[in-house]
């Protein structure tokens, strides 16, 4: 995806409960939103994208019902980019 040398990558558990208190329609989108601002915080980024693999984890179980938190590696780019994916 991102272009550069890699900076740094860590690995987040990332807490998803925030999710739980939105409305039940809106509950995964508000998922990816709260993954969104915890990587911007933590690994202090201009522009995080997230994978396709972490994504399909947080609908598995539809909008209603995402998991309460989610495991994931961020790679920091050279650019100010991150990219999100599962860790394995």
């Amino acid at each position: 995806m991102a272009e550069g040398e890699v900076v740094e990558e860590r690995v987040y558990t990332v807490p998803l409960r925030d999710a739980k208190k939105a409305p039940l329609k809106k509950r995964a989108p508000k998922a990816i939103k709260v993954l969104r601002q915890f990587i911007e915080r933590h690994m202090k980024a201009e522009e995080v994208k997230i994978g396709n693999d972490v994504n399909e984890r947080i609908w598995e179980r539809g909008i209603k019902k995402p998991p309460s938190r989610v495991r994931v590696r961020a790679v920091k780019y050279e650019d100010g980019t991150v990219e999100v994916r599962l860790a394995e």
